[in-house]
């Protein structure tokens, strides 16, 4: 824990009033935010940086943070994504080779709040007994009655649009990173592998490192994008990112995806695979408190096999509202039960709920790239 005379004290209030004090090692003032907790117990870089966090304030639930540090190679956006971050105990002493800056250095350099010393397993029991709830972290200030009309006036994540605030502004090719520019756009004909579009809901580049990495052309195009315009580069398949927020506030992005289904093969994750089955009819509900970390275990139900995966969401696809629509499920939450993967039956569409480009967690759920290929090979 930080030495006493570096450490500032602040204060997390919950909308229900529960009070948790720690001190700030990053950041200054206040942030707003829905209070959320990752089980990971490695990976934070990659969480700060997951556009999915947007509007969220995150709580990691293993102890220490901050032993290796930041570097330049594990970044899954151009910037820290989270309102806020919480720790039980920061360390400020880096011991990785890869390492070029602490993680305070990283938060205060995007003016984010640090806070360390507040007590993250009452933090966690609370938040799974009562739900993720919306919240407040200040550093200048102790007026509980204050903070809390703060809290109060603050909308929350349902049906806000929060895509539109992690999308990228424009059409970008993916070579070894995002190639910004008019002229990235045209598919290289020097270049082998499928085209794939895909659609920036909050994409993180892993994904986008991994199709390129399986011999995909990766053409990412911005969450506004309508299906012509996409259809219209003549892509072979189409991907759904990831991304924050309530999905069902997503009415211009159901659209799009309304408008690709059946035209071109489409793998969906996470918020994609929300926003498809939207678009085929079902409906969405909030969870209690989210599925966040790198130790979920899911059930593949075509193989049996039982995969531990890589979450971060907080609503789920229901199940029973897709009773009309001709899917077969083909992954389950073995938590909770709740919907983790399915496949058309008629047209070249599926997609899971959690992450199989990990970063950070497993990668049993890898193979699911190589699914979307056959899936494309199938319908040249």
């Amino acid at each position: 824990m930080s030495p006493p005379w570096k450490r500032k004290r602040a204060i997390l209030l919950l909308e229900d009033g529960a009070v948790f004090r720690g001190y700030a090692f990053a950041g200054h003032g206040r942030a707003l935010g829905e209070v959320v907790f990752n089980t990971s117990m490695t990976g934070y870089q990659e969480v700060l940086t997951d556009p999915s966090y947007k509007g969220q304030m995150v709580a990691m639930t293993y102890p220490l943070t901050g032993t290796y540090g930041i570097n330049d190679e594990d970044m899954e956006s151009a910037k820290i994504q989270v309102e806020a971050f919480m720790v039980r105990e920061y360390q400020d002493f880096v011991s990785n080779w890869r390492s070029t800056r602490t993680l305070a250095d990283f938060l205060n350099d995007h003016h984010k709040i640090g806070i360390e010393g507040i007590d993250t397993r009452a933090l966690t029991r609370h938040i799974r007994l009562g739900g993720a709830m919306r919240g407040i972290i200040a550093t200048d200030t102790d007026d509980i009655g204050a903070l809390m009309e703060e809290v109060q006036a603050y909308p929350g994540l349902n049906g806000i649009d929060l895509v539109q605030y992690v999308t990228c502004p424009q059409p970008y090719q993916w070579r070894h990173g995002p190639q910004l520019g008019a002229a990235s756009l045209a598919w290289s004909s020097d270049q082998l592998g499928f085209r794939v579009a895909a659609l920036d809901c909050g994409i993180k580049y892993n994904i986008l490192r991994l199709l390129e990495q399986k011999g995909c052309q990766v053409m990412v195009f911005p969450a506004h994008t309508s299906a012509e315009q996409i259809l219209a580069t003549n892509p072979d398949g189409v991907f759904l990112s990831n991304g924050p927020g309530d999905p069902a506030a997503l009415h211009q992005v159901i659209e799009t995806v309304r408008g690709l289904l059946g035209k071109r093969p489409v793998f969906g994750i996470c918020l994609g695979h929300q926003v498809m089955g939207l678009a085929l009819g079902g409906k969405t509900f909030k969870l209690k408190f989210g599925h966040r970390g790198a130790n979920q275990p899911v059930k593949d139900l075509t193989t049996q096999k039982v995969e531990i995966t890589s979450q971060n969401h907080g609503y789920s696809v229901d199940i029973d509202s897709l009773a009309h629509v001709p899917v077969r499920l083909t992954h389950l939450n073995l938590n909770d039960n709740t919907l983790e993967g399915m496949e058309h039956l008629e047209i070249p569409a599926f997609s899971v709920q959690y992450h199989p480009e990990a970063s950070p967690g497993p990668h049993d759920a890898s193979y699911l790239f190589e699914r979307f290929i056959d899936l494309m090979k199938r319908n040249q």
